[in-house]
């Protein structure tokens, strides 16, 4: 039956690479291919080599790209009555197409996000694995609806570096407006059309692009046969909703995905909420405890410039430190990063503060980004340090790590700042988690102190972790230069910290069995 139905299909041609139900199910799942012939390389190894997709303007001869920039896009042009028929609001006069602004519509509240379609791919709360590069993205949408979704997707921190318009008209609009003007890096359409028409629009729409311009088409048809018939035509992806802002950023991360680069680590900031709360004891003890229980490996980055503590904390005092990276950047490659790291376990390594006083250490956000850039090519986890300062490369790097840690002490001072900090986060980073509290020195002796439930209800989440006050053992794992669980395995802060390192990394610390002679001997 499904193959009877698959001939039936207006849009095939007998030369479908996808006609095979089983080939259609492992594309769209993102299973591994499985070769049809099975042809030894010499080595042992099958080769296979996937069948090529062609740019989405190829077919139609699709013209040269401009050397228009994406930001000189004409303001405005001749739209269509069905652009106009989706707005509430009626078009200034003399312009019939409108830049979306989602402050004419009113929205009801979303509802819980509903299973991304099964031939889309599974699709998890996980951030993209890789940054979206600066691109340029043009949005045209049919309804109000998709357009306030693509505009809350591109205020992500994930898309900080793109540049995207949305618009309303659809792909009469997409049309119109490309016919003399460079089409941008990646178009996004919408379109409730089937059938032949929509075919015909596609046409016109691959004309009018630019060979380089990857094309994402939203629709309303969970149709497999029109899915096919898009990808043989060039289109990068094809979406049906519902969907959420997550699931937009992770499809433009995939087709942006660096081959030569793949993989960045994600990035975890710990910042205090007031001085001396302790945020980089948190810090250290939680990198350690990722790559000591977690078996994962890590990297710490030291960015307290001037008074930072990671290079005592572990007994380290190298030559070069982060302020040589961050004083030529351009020149920072893999092999110099390897000099300037120092390895601290076997799976820890350590990006150290100069905790000098000889330099002001002044340098561009843009700096502390290219940085951390090469880094996150280094290790899965990597621990960002920050001062408790407040400068734009703080704000930066603080709103861009993929989870953040505030340390607190049980004071007025304290909640008020992390209160501050959680608004902030929570402002600037919609499609995030909040960030997590660690209540740090709680039960010391003699001093009132704001309960725990009063924390909760004011940031409104509960404390990842609270450490009691232990002074004798942070006092002497500091003096040692060691961590917490080295001094004192059992104590209640090391059971602590490796329960962080696992709620941080997604791992699980493996669980020790007791040998038979331990357990015939009670040790």
């Amino acid at each position: 039956m499904a193959e009877s139905h698959a001939y039936e299909d207006d849009f095939l041609d007998g030369d479908d690479e996808f006609l095979d139900p089983s080939e259609v199910e492992r594309r769209m799942l993102g299973t591994p291919q499985e070769p049809a012939i099975a042809e030894d390389d010499g080595y042992g190894e099958t080769a296979f080599e996937p069948p090529a997709r062609k740019p989405f303007g190829a077919s139609s001869g699709g013209r040269e790209a401009d050397p228009v920039e994406a930001d000189e896009f004409a303001d405005a042009f001749s739209g269509t009555a069905e652009a106009d028929a989706w707005a509430e609001t009626p078009a200034p006069a003399g312009q019939s197409q409108r830049r979306f602004d989602p402050s004419d519509y009113e929205f009801d509240e979303p509802a819980a996000p509903a299973p991304v379609d099964a031939y889309l791919g599974e699709v998890d709360g996980e951030a993209p694995e890789q940054p979206i590069p600066r691109i340029t993205i043009a949005a045209f949408c049919e309804r109000p609806e998709t357009g306030a979704l693509i505009h809350n997707a591109a205020g992500d921190r994930r898309l900080a570096k793109a540049h995207v318009e949305v618009e309303l008209g659809g792909l009469p609009a997409a049309i119109e407006r490309y016919h003399d003007a460079s089409t941008p890096n990646l178009l996004i359409v919408e379109t409730g059309m089937r059938g032949q028409g929509l075919f015909d629009q596609l046409e016109e729409l691959a004309g009018v692009c630019d060979a380089e311009t990857k094309v994402i088409i939203v629709g309303a048809a969970n149709d497999i046969s029109l899915y096919r018939e898009l990808m043989k035509r060039g289109v990068s992806e094809y979406l049906v909703p519902p969907m959420t802002p997550l699931h937009l950023i992770r499809t433009i991360s995939n087709l942006y995905l660096d081959p030569e680069q793949p993989f960045a680590g994600k990035t975890v900031a710990f910042v205090g909420a007031k001085g001396g709360v302790g945020a980089s004891t948190v810090a250290h003890n939680t990198a350690w405890s990722v790559s000591e229980s977690a078996q994962s490996d890590c990297v710490l980055v030291d960015l307290d410039l001037s008074f930072g503590t990671a290079g005592l904390d572990f007994n380290q005092d190298p030559a070069q430190t982060l302020g040589d990276a961050l004083s030529e950047p351009d020149r920072l490659d893999d092999a110099l990063l390897d000099r300037l790291l120092v390895r601290c376990t076997e799976r820890l390594t350590l990006f150290s503060a100069p905790a000098t006083l000889d330099k002001d250490w002044d340098f561009s956000p843009d700096a502390y980004e290219m940085v951390l850039d090469k880094v996150r090519r280094q290790a899965p986890f990597i621990a960002l340090d920050l001062p408790h300062t407040w400068s734009p490369w703080v704000r930066s790097t603080l709103l861009s790590a993929d989870q953040v840690v505030v340390t607190v002490a049980p004071d007025l001072a304290s909640l008020r700042n992390a209160k501050n900090l959680f608004d902030l986060v929570a402002s600037a980073r919609p499609n995030d988690e909040p960030p997590k509290v660690v209540v740090n020195m709680a039960g010391v002796p003699k001093r009132p102190e704001i309960p725990v439930k009063d924390f909760a209800e004011a940031l409104g989440t509960p404390p990842a972790l609270v450490l009691p006050f232990e002074p004798q053992l942070f006092g002497k794992a500091a003096n040692n230069g060691q961590m917490i669980a080295e001094v004192d395995p059992k104590s209640k802060a090391a059971e602590g910290f490796g329960y962080l390192a696992s709620l941080l990394s997604g791992r699980v610390a493996p669980v020790r069995k007791k040998s038979l002679v331990s357990k015939l001997f009670g040790r």
